[in-house]
């Protein structure tokens, strides 16, 4: 049995939006393109990672990222051989996963190293880490300025392999802050100081990195800190590698702007289930916050807060019936929303109803996540995260 309520997720468009963010990446003459981790934590954006991980790897991506140890997991059982990079913190992680499921692990702060360093001498092995410099995000990393205190016990980390250092930046998508600039210089300044530590650390022999790079004149080290954002933003920050998150799935990070060619890889359809007519005075709903002072016309939709529709949609929110525009009324509720269909002519149940993405060919037919957070005051990337779990996912 499949619910009323049910998210397409087309892989051809997904597959379709990594290789036009390819060709952006090559457009400008006399640099090498960077190369492309793509971005599938918190369930893939709500997408379905184990499916999304496939088709991207189908279609060429060479890394995958996630947020932690459980998620990389997941996409391993998914049958995906291409390296995965897990983000997040192992402070308190169990760790036996980087190395039963060939994870690449990012170390973050010194005890993280400690203990990766611990659990790969445990297994008499080697383990490749993505090292993270925070320079003014102020979450994880260590910090830009204390490096040479901090990294050298590192870097001599007999069972650990240096392949990347990477950064965060913490307003790419906010152009009048001055702070996505201070950072880049930052992290700029941070990659001479670390090289100089790598080539100390080498000269010394003593870390497996160094007795791997003895005979190298420089350090097989990969820089990567631009997400979606910052890679729409400046090509200065795309080093090495960038991140997409957003962008594989067709959206653009508002406030910005795009000449890539994207396609939303997401839609949210669902069925009327019911028509009724409101006398003037009645109201819908819970605290009867829509109420009508002349003859109108509502359906109800099965698809509520549960399903991860905001609760603010209420009154500003909109859905897609029978190729037109029809105002979300009264509350949101858990299981459920009642949609304004006055003026939409002879609406039955049965009738599709649009949440995310189109019914038709004109602009105005389209219902993205972008308008759907620009709505209630968020960002799109709560809008296609939340989606709830009991909706199914239909792949195309």
């Amino acid at each position: 049995m499949i619910r009323s309520t049910v998210a397409h997720v087309d892989l051809n468009a997904l597959k379709a939006n990594l290789r036009a963010i390819q060709e952006y990446l090559s457009s400008e003459p006399g640099r090498t393109a960077p190369g492309i981790i793509a971005v599938i934590k918190a369930n893939a954006y709500g997408h379905g990672s184990p499916r999304v991980a496939r088709a991207l790897e189908e279609a060429g991506a060479t890394m995958l990222a996630c947020a932690d140890i459980e998620e990389g997991i997941v996409i391993r059982q998914a049958g995906v051989r291409v390296p995965i990079l897990v983000f997040g913190a192992l402070s308190v992680s169990d760790l036996d996963g980087l190395f039963e499921y060939s994870l690449t692990p990012t170390i973050s702060t010194p005890g993280a190293a400690r203990a990766v360093q611990a659990a790969a001498a445990t297994r008499s092995t080697t383990i490749a880490y993505h090292l993270k410099i925070d320079t003014g995000m102020n979450r994880l990393g260590f910090r830009h300025d204390n490096l040479r205190r901090t990294l050298p016990d590192l870097l001599r980390s007999p069972n650990l392999r240096l392949e990347a250092v990477y950064t965060h930046f913490a307003s790419a998508d906010v152009p009048e802050s001055p702070t996505f600039s201070q950072q880049r210089e930052r992290f700029e300044s941070v990659w001479d100081v670390a090289r100089d530590l790598i080539r100390d650390v080498r000269r010394g022999e003593s870390s497996a990195f160094a007795k791997a790079t003895a005979d190298k004149s420089d350090p097989p080290v990969i820089r990567h800190a631009a997400n979606s954002a910052a890679t729409l933003r400046d090509s200065r920050v795309w080093y090495d590698a960038v991140r997409p998150g957003l962008l594989l799935y067709g959206i653009v990070p508002p406030p910005l702007a795009s000449t890539i060619t994207l396609e939303p890889v997401m839609s949210l359809t669902s069925r009327v289930v019911a028509v009724k007519g409101l006398r003037p005075g009645e109201a819908v709903g819970y605290g009867g916050r829509f109420q009508t002072s002349e003859p109108r016309t509502v359906a109800v939709v099965p698809a509520g807060y549960a399903d991860g529709l905001d609760t603010r949609l209420c009154g500003r929110g909109y859905v897609l019936v029978r190729g037109r525009r029809a105002p979300i009324v009264g509350a949101v509720s858990m299981d459920m929303i009642t949609i304004d269909v006055t003026d939409h002519g002879e609406v039955q149940p049965g009738d599709e109803v649009v949440l995310l993405g189109k019914q038709g060919d004109e602009t105005w037919q389209r219902i993205d996540a972008r308008e759907v957070a620009a709505a209630i005051g968020t960002i799109p990337w709560e809008v296609v995260c939340r989606l709830g779990t009991r909706i199914e996912r239909q792949y195309d």
